[in-house]
């Protein structure tokens, strides 16, 4: 029952912060002066830098090791191998290997004289397993006349480490190796003493870490279920820093990074001062999807970085003035946005089709006024609108279509073309268009089912956070890493997303439309899609739900005299809500009793 009072006490939290709102409404606006103002100032900069910079080194904390195997050992086809002899005849108990690309196994031998050979045991490399540590206990074959081991693959395999240890649990490190074979032996100091998400793959690391290095290697991909963009970007950093988990994390967690300061303009530009956008900031910096979604080396990140910079550029260009050029610059990088999000992952197509809507009411609108102004203001207004119009073709047509075409540059190359002729070649456009149609039939006929799968309500209400890695490996602690909204954020900006609701359907309000047309168009579609769904699917929506908050502490930093107190209070609440589940979305180890007794509120939360 202990567990239970947590989510209470932070209903009764809302409940209060609401009253604060709701006891203001009707006031006059307090006088705030400069504070009012929507312009970067120094403040803005200084709040900016502390924030990011604060948030990257959470962030970049734990995020991964930055050092393991890199140097692979290739085995072409099925009974190739590789061996090695041991410079004095003893047992062997262990065998740990890092698993490369291609799947398969691997057939162990030993033999004390090298030509009667023994098997004791298969390593396995399926595809779930993938850039990871793994072991195979062989100590029951253990014979202390053991003078060679040999690994022969049953198919096209890349092995990254083998270390052999003995009787004692110690490394054998005096060995030679046959020709082709140093590149299993070759790292031993790699070679962790516990296996983790800080030196291995998890959840779909193992898809999206592996086509990336394909595509650097000109590799067929494996993972063909999204545009390649996303996986070029996660390849970006394996070139940076290396093929270990700090480098095939690190671009998504920059893009985690970088959407704190992209947050913040965007609150500035809609409510003004420095309070509000700060706050909101913080919100994001101390949500808990954010933080574990971006420290993931999958493709999600990148589709809410460019959907934050879509909605920032179609705001911009909504405020401005249209009788100019002024408009251009802010529509264009609008459509840029759209056209590397929509590369990216095609859930970008679903915030695409919300500033489609904000940008066809924001035409009807201008209609209307014009109407009223006469004649000559109504032919004005088709005649920009006809340029408007070819505009946007080039902006969100055009643009995002060769980039979207480009992106799978690295398709070609593994198929063996080069050079800008294979962009006008018929193989590589049926190379496009097949892998569209693989991809629309993929998601509309998966039927698979998983334990953390949630639905669209679900995630509305927290109700099914998703588990990406768990480990019991040590008495008494846990390490977890799961993926859901801050209890605080999620619920209270459901509530200020209602709020926001109505306040458009009442008094039309512009920013309201906008916080909602953003919202709506990244959770309805949801609502229609039969398919396996997961909480990170709500990630883009988590956006706009800050911004619905955002709007209610800008009305009672308007109306309330006492406004500090409800901001101050919001922050600190959710910055002990992050600190508290800590543990449990950054993999850090943490007693089973903490974590079941007092983070696990909801027996649907696994932790």
């Amino acid at each position: 029952m202990l567990h239970l009072l947590f989510p209470i006490g932070l209903l009764a939290f809302i409940t209060v912060f609401y009253y604060m709102w709701a006891v203001c409404r009707g006031e006059k606006a307090l006088s705030l002066g400069i504070r009012d103002g929507k312009r970067i100032c120094r403040a803005d900069a200084i709040a900016i830098i502390l924030l990011t910079a604060i948030y990257a080194l959470t962030a970049l904390t734990n995020l991964g090791d930055r050092s393991a195997p890199e140097s692979f050992c290739r085995f072409g086809d099925r009974g190739e191998y590789a061996q090695a002899e041991l410079n004095e005849p003893q047992g062997i108990s262990t065998v740990v290997f890092y698993t490369g690309i291609h799947t398969g196994s691997y057939y162990a031998q030993l033999s004390a004289d090298g030509e009667t050979w023994v098997d004791v045991g298969v390593l396995e490399q399926p595809y779930s397993e993938l850039f990871r540590w793994n072991s195979l206990d062989i100590s029951q074959y253990a014979d202390p006349d053991t003078k060679y081991f040999r690994l022969i693959a049953d198919s096209e395999l890349w092995l990254g480490e083998v270390m052999l240890y003995d009787m004692d649990g110690l490394p054998i490190s005096s060995l030679s190796y046959s020709e082709g074979s140093s590149t299993l032996f070759d790292e031993p100091e790699k070679v962790p003493q516990k296996f983790t998400y800080l030196n291995s793959s998890y959840f779909d690391e193992i898809y999206h870490v592996r086509t990336a290095y394909e595509h650097m290697e000109a590799q067929d991909p494996y993972e063909i279920s999204h545009p390649p963009l996303g996986k070029l970007i996660i390849s970006l950093g394996i070139r940076i820093f290396g093929l270990n988990p700090f480098g095939w994390r690190f671009m998504g967690t920059l893009a985690g990074i970088l959407m704190l300061p992209i947050l913040y303009v965007l609150t500035k530009r809609i409510f003004g001062g420095v309070a509000v956008p700060t706050a909101v900031g913080f919100l994001m910096a101390t949500d808990f999807m954010h933080f574990a979604q971006t420290r993931i080396a999958t493709i999600d990140s990148y589709a809410v970085f460019f959907i934050l910079l879509m909605y920032l550029f179609m705001y911009i260009y909504l405020q401005s003035d249209r009788e100019g050029k002024a408009w251009m610059l802010p529509l264009g990088l609008c459509g840029l946005a759209f056209g590397l999000g929509a590369a990216s992952k095609w859930t970008c197509l679903y915030a695409g089709a919300g500033l489609g809507v904000l940008w066809l009411i924001d035409r009807v609108e201008g209609y209307g006024l014009a109407r009223m102004m006469g004649v000559e203001a109504k032919w004005a207004y088709w005649r920009e609108t006809r340029k408007n119009i070819l505009f946007c073709l080039g902006a969100f047509i055009l643009i995002p279509a060769v980039i979207y075409y480009l992106s799978y540059w690295a398709y070609g190359t593994a198929r063996g073309m080069n050079g800008i002729g294979m962009l006008f070649s018929r193989e590589y456009l049926d190379i496009v268009l097949g892998n569209q149609k693989y991809m629309f039939s993929y998601h509309s006929g998966v039927n698979a089912t998983h334990p953390y799968s949630s639905r669209w309500w679900q995630w509305m209400l927290n109700l099914r956070p998703i588990l990406y890695y768990l480990d019991y490996s040590y008495d008494n602690t846990k390490s977890t890493i799961g993926a859901m909204m801050n209890p605080l954020t999620c619920w209270a900006g459901l509530g200020a997303m209602i709020i926001v609701a109505v306040n458009w359907i009442k008094t039309g309000d512009k920013t309201a439309r906008f916080i909602v047309i953003g919202y709506l168009a990244q959770l309805l579609p949801w609502v229609f899609v039969s398919r396996i769904t997961f909480a990170y699917h709500y990630f883009p929506a988590g956006v706009f739900l800050m911004l619905a908050i955002g709007y209610i502490l800008n009305d009672i930093r308007r109306k309330n005299p006492k406004w500090k107190i409800a901001l101050l209070s919001l922050c600190v609440v959710s910055a002990i809500l992050f600190v508290a589940f800590y543990p449990v979305i950054s993999g850090a180890d943490v007693s089973r009793e903490f974590a079941d007794k007092y983070l696990g509120w909801f027996d649907s939360w696994p932790f």
